[in-house]
């Protein structure tokens, strides 16, 4: 998410359309248009976490079970399920009447490939089958899953968010090789897509799929009812933010996935616009740490920088002055979620700040570091992470240590954090991410793996923690998972693997005449009615 600043002639051209009524309505088709937040270029929702793809999969797409707001796993395409008392096998039974775009039905014969080809891809679903033997159809609307090993995350795996969802797709194309792309897009979901409307980099056009076999449950994100109740969506992808903010301001467009920020205020003095908090979990700001090279070798080099850490600080700076847009939150595992927690994380927080720049440079002295520059890598391109960079080196140098800010573009940030050599041979030390929080809520999903070098980049090394990571998917019993995501949240914290730097939030706007518009992670266009 980027906060930009908009030409004072663009703020000027925005006030003027402040009071400008609607566009005059289409006849015929009852059509929302919709700016979502990036051009919509990979198809495949199981080749890219893009938010702008797993919005195009979630409408075309229906997958066997999904999420609720509360992040809940409800059934979807499954009717009932089953789980045998050693807790290895899984049946599952699918709706009456699932059908895909080109009206032939959809079987278990389906599923099988889908599932599977999806668990080559996702970092969660790689892990599920890991630990499956077989799957395979008892009848046209049954399979069987049968693992050859405790997992307790099967339904959260088959119920996945904020990664790569596992579509079911035609058995046909379902069997491409996962790491080629599908040539056709025919699902089973509420809207249907047509290859011909699509304009690369401009428009593409979703449909009504007026024979879609709804649940009746009450819709909650991608869970319960999926009523369409317009004929189409039509995206029209508008890169510049001030454009996209006249044009809904005008009518024009009905709906802006994420307008930056200081846009808002404007925004909001139009009645004609509503303002809506998008994502509830938000995004995370996380600091990466190379655990390879001096002195972030040393734990307590580490410890030293979330010592250091003033969230608010940070969230001012590269977010926003307003705390409305932003929350202080210490949880590795997403605050509001239902892993949400900040055990281990005290031992960053108490005393005053004086208290712990002490304590911080302290430690950087028993760890004899000598005055060597720490590299850190500015994404200029990002604002969010090019002021965090900033924050960090003040912090820095306040308790004597030398920095070496080294401004880049984020797509250099992306090549060099790659790098494994030491700092002074092209390497570095510390960089600034952040992630959908949606996907990160967990000991598996986020980068907490310290596998070494199979761990993510920064290459933290812990035998315990991965030891406690693999136990917790293995974990059926929900204290005792509860239990051991709370020690891994602490042995993080020990470990000083890696840090947050807070969690914001994106905001939505769109034309009063919508209605049913859910605040979620992905956008859903199912039961969202146009005036």
């Amino acid at each position: 998410m980027r906060v930009m600043h908009r030409p004072l002639a663009a703020v000027l051209v925005l006030s003027a359309l402040l009071a400008a009524p609607d566009a005059p309505a289409q006849t015929g088709e009852t059509v929302i248009r919709y700016v979502p937040q990036g051009d919509l270029r990979v198809l495949d929702p199981i080749w890219t976490t893009g938010t702008v793809t797993q919005v195009f999969g979630s409408m075309i797409y229906d997958t066997l079970f999904a999420r609720d707001a509360k992040l809940q796993v409800q059934p979807q395409m499954v009717e009932t399920w089953s789980v045998s008392p050693d807790g290895l096998t899984f049946r599952f039974t699918m709706r009456p009447g699932l059908a895909f775009h080109d009206g032939t039905p959809v079987t278990a014969r389906d599923v099988i490939p889908s599932l599977e080809r999806w668990g080559k891809r996702d970092i969660i679903g790689q892990r599920l089958f890991q630990s499956v033997a077989k799957l395979e159809a008892i009848d046209d609307r049954s399979l069987t899953l049968v693992l050859k090993e405790p997992y307790g995350l099967v339904i959260q795996s088959l119920g996945r968010i904020g990664g790569l969802i596992p579509a079911v797709m035609k058995e046909r194309l379902a069997k491409t090789d996962a790491a080629q792309q599908v040539p056709e897009h025919i699902g089973s979901g509420p809207f249907t897509y047509d290859p011909k409307e699509w304009v690369p980099g401009s428009k593409i056009v979703l449909r009504k799929n007026a024979k879609y076999a709804s649940r009746s449950e009450p819709s909650s994100w991608s869970a319960g009812a999926k009523n369409v109740l317009v004929d189409r969506v039509e995206w029209q992808y508008v890169p510049d933010p001030s454009t996209a903010a006249n044009a809904l301001v005008a009518g024009e467009v009905d709906l802006v996935e994420t307008p930056t920020h200081d846009m808002i205020p404007l925004l909001k003095r139009n009645a004609s616009v509503t303002i809506q908090r998008g994502d509830p979990l938000g995004n995370v700001g996380t600091l990466r740490p190379n655990h390879l090279h001096p002195p972030f070798n040393d734990v307590r080099a580490r410890q030293a920088l979330g010592l250091l850490l003033e969230q608010e600080d940070y969230l001012r700076a590269s977010v926003s002055s307003d705390p409305e847009d932003w929350k202080v939150c210490w949880s590795l595992f997403v605050c509001g979620s239902p892993n949400d927690t900040i055990v281990g994380s005290e031992r960053y927080t108490t005393g005053t700040r004086a208290e712990r720049d002490a304590k911080a440079k302290k430690l950087f002295e028993e760890v004899g570091y000598k005055g060597e520059p720490i590299v850190i890598l500015q994404a200029t391109d990002f604002p969010i992470f090019s002021a965090a960079s900033l924050v960090l080196a003040d912090s820095l140098k306040r308790i004597g240590v030398k920095v070496d800010v080294q401004p880049t573009d984020w797509n250099s940030v992306l090549t060099r954090r790659a790098v494994r050599k030491p700092p002074a041979e092209g390497g570095w030390n510390i960089f600034f991410t952040s992630g959908a929080g949606v996907s990160g809520g967990d000991p598996f999903t986020n980068p907490a793996s310290t596998a070494c070098d199979k761990a993510w980049f920064g290459w933290p090394c812990d035998a315990e923690i991965e030891r406690l990571r693999d136990a917790w998917t293995r974990e059926a019993d929900a204290t005792k998972q509860r239990q051991l995501l709370e020690e891994v949240h602490r042995k993080l914290y020990d470990h000083a693997t890696w840090f947050t730097y807070g969690q914001w939030f994106t905001q939505t706007a769109f034309r009063s005449n919508l209605t049913g518009v859910q605040a979620s992670s992905v956008r859903y266009f199912w039961n969202v009615k146009k005036g």
